[in-house]
């Protein structure tokens, strides 16, 4: 028995009271077939409502079985619902995404069964709503009729006493409502159906109890065909969704709408991206102060001693002969400007490209070691790699390495120095991945010095009295004293006769000036620059100015002005640069230029990394909180679906819980396959692999937890928003 006395429904909404329905007395009973009447507005689908516990009322009492229900709680509610409570709704209010019988099999998920428990009950309703040809076709696929029908099967499913139906024949034609009417009043044999309709006409002969309502008041209450007053109203089974459904719904809810998946996994790996950016930055400028490091220097070796002239001339082989018959010299480097250059060692393009080793190129001649894998150089050409052995190609594909030709590159991965063969490799435990030292000749490395040079020069280009922005190459095509320059130069003369005008070339450095007077030869388009210059893409070198080949080696080909020495005992280094400065040259230990760093240093970094880790953590759960709430706004009609068929706030929360989860995760682990495929040089990512070299499986785990917890967090402030309004409320805001 469902009874009601007095109940009135009131709503307040900005200080206005209104009434939905009021002073209500009723007595239904199983085996009813009930239909509520009355114009739009008159409060019969409010009181539909009240009836099946999609929303509260506020005055009166309403009796299940007898016991009062006004002092139930959501929770009550929601129990309520799942037991007693079947909805069939105008809107259908069906899972889109869904196929006709993952629709149906939900309620019974929701309502503790096991998966392999409903099949054949679910195939049975099916076919008894005529839908067998569409059990694997996806809801919105499905013509009106059709749908109310999944509604119907999916309230037949749940087997509960009371089904209420809200106008489910208003979308559908004549014949469909026919069908849809005979299929209800079957089930009401022995169950309490109440259906609010406008159209009273289709319901009449069927009914057996005619409810009219105006204004909120029941105004004719005609019972048709009486029933035993005396018959309990028996819920259905109530039990907790199991784990392993939730997990089935998670799981589906994840992936059935392709365009929310991607957009909630790029929330997250914006957010896991970001964290690991910001901690690995911090973690770095840690670990670079903790060693001692340098920003100019690489090579940090305490028994190397930095040395030039007093009168900031260049070296000579005197000089440096002098040096060396000075005690405690164990070797010179004369150029030791590619001590502290880093430039990458490549493979050929036709062998499978990759810029792999971030290297330092030392004098083969100062190498006084064994090597670990290979054999020593014969060759000019030929060379040692010192690098970690943890690298992927040392450890994996070495012999993708050994006896293989590589190209050393500059920026951009332009090729310096061709037809380089690795024949020899020496392990460093203390290189990363991928830093690396090169040993190579003599002559390859004369060869590599008009581009180290040019790396620590300014290049200035003078003409008609005004200093340009034009970047100034070397070609092969252009005669010497001569320049080849774009037509686009031609605007700054008067007449644009460019041709057989002089250009300066000025370079400087903190050793020493130099400047070439050119005279324009000729001018280039895009047709013409191939054949001009020798270079082949026209876009790639706009506006530069090409002078030949020897004129600009000869701008950096000069003899060194500062050299290293390196001492063979450590301890005595304070006497061998006394000994030097007597010969007029200026010293400095290279270690001098170390960080040094104490503990308070490192207490600030640290305070510095949390405050700004937490920061950007609260900066991005705002941020991801607002977006994930717009992406979930259209799934908000799915979870107050769950809360209306008997779902708890609880379960949905759960599944929301592992929908993110699920994302979380993605996100989180696509971020490690991105640096492990850095780290193992298999993409080519320095910055990152240099940000990741610092970090361990403590600070792995540390961020992951972090990720977990925000979408942890996450999920409850979106579904505190799904629910701080009733189910009802929240389904009308909706639709």
């Amino acid at each position: 028995m469902l009874k009601l006395e007095n109940v009135s429904k009131i709503y307040y909404n900005n200080g206005i009271i209104a009434t939905g329905f009021s002073k209500i007395n009723l007595e239904l009973n199983l085996g009813e077939f009930v239909i509520i009447t009355g114009e739009s507005g008159s409060g019969k689908s409010t009181l539909l409502n009240v009836l099946s516990g999609l929303d509260s009322y506020e005055e009166g009492e309403m009796y299940i079985n007898g016991k009062e229900t006004s002092h139930y709680t959501e929770k009550d509610l929601e129990q309520y619902r799942k037991k007693y409570i079947a909805n069939i709704f105008q809107n259908f209010n069906l899972i889109n995404s869904y196929t006709v019988y993952q629709n149906i099999e939900l309620v019974l998920l929701l309502s503790g069964y096991k998966k392999r428990q409903v099949k054949k009950r679910i195939l049975n309703i099916i076919e008894q709503v005529g839908l067998t040809k569409f059990i694997n076709t996806k809801v919105s696929k499905l013509s009106g009729g059709q749908k109310q029908r999944v509604a119907i099967a999916r309230a037949i499913v749940k087997d509960t006493p009371i089904i209420v139906a809200d106008e489910p024949t208003g979308n559908l034609d004549t014949e469909s409502a026919k069908d849809i009417i005979d299929i209800l009043k079957k089930v009401s044999e022995d169950k309490l159906v109440i259906i609010v309709t406008h159209n009273i006409e289709q319901f009449e002969q069927y009914a057996t109890r005619i409810i009219k309502m105006h204004d909120g008041k029941i105004i004719e209450n005609k019972e048709i065909i009486k029933k035993d007053k005396d018959n309990l109203i028996m819920g259905t089974r109530s039990k907790k969704i199991t784990l392993l459904n939730r997990w089935r719904l998670g799981i589906r809810n994840t992936f059935n709408i392709k365009s929310k998946f991607l957009l909630l996994f790029m929330v997250f790996f914006f957010i896991t991206s970001a964290i690991f950016l910001e901690y690995t930055s911090f973690k770095l400028t840690e670990a670079n102060v903790s060693d001692g490091s340098s920003i100019n220097f690489q090579d940090l070796s305490e028994n190397r001693i930095l040395i030039k002239k007093k009168d900031k001339t260049s070296f000579s082989e005197e000089d440096y002969l002098k040096i060396s018959n000075l005690q405690n010299i164990d070797y010179i480097v004369k150029n030791d400007l590619f001590l502290d250059t880093r430039i990458t060692l490549c493979r050929d393009l036709i062998t499978g490209e990759f810029c792999s080793y971030y290297v330092t190129i030392n004098d083969i001649a100062n190498y006084k070691e064994s090597v670990d894998l290979g054999r020593m150089p014969e060759k000019e050409n030929e060379i040692i790699l010192q690098t970690s052995n943890k690298n992927y190609y040392i450890e994996y594909r070495v012999n993708e390495v050994l006896e293989k030709d590589f190209y050393i590159a500059g920026q951009g991965e332009q090729h310096i120095l061709d037809g380089i063969k690795v024949v020899g490799i020496k392990f460093n435990e203390n290189s990363n991945n991928y830093d690396a030292k090169l040993y190579m000749n003599s002559v390859q490395i004369d060869k590599l010095s008009t581009y180290i040079n040019e790396g620590y020069s300014k290049i200035k280009v003078l003409f008609q009295n005004q200093y340009l922005q034009n970047k100034v190459l070397p070609s092969s095509k252009v005669e010497k004293g001569k320049a080849i320059v774009s037509k686009d130069l031609s605007g700054l003369v008067q007449n644009g006769r460019i041709k057989g005008k002089q250009i300066n070339i000025e370079i400087s450095n903190i050793f020493y000036s130099e400047k070439k007077e050119l005279i324009i030869d000729n001018t280039y388009d895009q047709k013409s620059f191939v054949r001009l210059t020798g270079y082949e893409t026209y876009n790639n070198f706009i506006g530069v100015i090409f002078i030949n080949a020897d004129d600009y080696n000869s701008l950096f080909d000069k003899p060194p002005y500062q050299s290293s020495v390196f001492v063979k005992d450590v301890e005595n280094i304070d006497s061998t640069i006394t000994d030097l400065n007597n010969l007029e040259i200026e010293t400095k230990k290279v270690t001098d230029f170390k960080v040094e760093t104490d503990e308070s240093y490192y207490q600030m970094i640290r305070f510095a990394s949390t405050i700004v880790t937490v920061v950007l953590i609260i900066l991005l759960f705002f941020i991801s909180y607002f977006i994930i709430k717009i992406i979930l706004k259209s799934r908000a009609i799915y979870y107050t679906t769950l809360r209306m068929l008997g779902s708890t706030k609880k379960e949905i929360r759960k599944i929301l819980d592992i929908e993110l989860f699920i994302n979380s995760n993605l996100a989180y682990f696509t971020t490690l396959l991105i640096i492990y495929l850095s780290k193992n040089s298999i993409i080519n990512i320095k910055y990152l692999t240099d940000l990741t070299e610092h970090i361990g499986i403590f600070e792995y785990v540390l961020i992951y937890i972090v990720i977990i917890l925000m979408s942890k967090i996450l999920s409850r402030k979106v579904s505190k928003d799904i629910f701080k309004k009733s189910a009802i409320s929240t389904y009308n805001e909706e639709v």
